[in-house]
C-alpha cells in the first residue's frame, strides 16, 4: 500500500508497580496523548509494540468511517504530506522522574477501498 502522509504523536511510556496483576507487580503502560490510545504491557518492548498497533488499528478506523480529517481537526493533529524532519519533532509534555516520552512519525497508508 501507498504512504500518502504522516502524523506526529507522542507515545508516553510509564513503569507501573503493584499488585494489581496477581502478585506478578511491575507492568508497562504506554499512552498516546494526541489519540488517547493506551495499552500495556510486561516489558518496554512489549508495550511500544503494542501501541503501535493500538494506533494503527485507532488511525485506519478513522479513516475506515471517514472521521479522520475530523479527528485530526477537533485534536490539533497535524497531518504531513511528506515524512517530517526529526528536527522538526517538539515535545511539550510535562516531563516526570517516572515517564519515558518518545516522539513517533506514524505512516498512513492509503486504504485497499481508495
Amino acid at each position: 500500500m501507498k504512504t500518502v502522509g504522516y502524523v506526529m504523536l507522542t507515545f508516553e511510556f510509564r513503569k507501573r508497580f503493584g499488585r494489581a496483576h496477581r502478585g506478578r507487580g511491575r507492568r508497562w503502560t504506554a499512552y498516546c496523548k494526541e489519540l488517547g490510545t493506551a495499552t500495556f504491557g510486561r516489558s518496554l518492548p512489549e508495550v511500544q509494540e503494542r501501541i503501535e498497533e493500538a494506533v494503527l488499528l485507532h488511525l485506519n478506523t478513522l479513516e475506515d468511517v471517514g472521521e479522520r480529517e475530523r479527528f485530526f481537526k477537533e485534536n490539533n493533529i497535524t497531518f504531513y504530506p511528506h515524512k517530517p524532519k526529526t528536527k522538526e519533532v517538539t515535545i511539550s509534555a510535562p516531563f516526570d522522574r517516572a515517564t519515558f516520552v518518545h516522539p513517533y512519525i506514524q505512516p498512513l497508508k492509503e486504504l485497499a477501498s481508495t
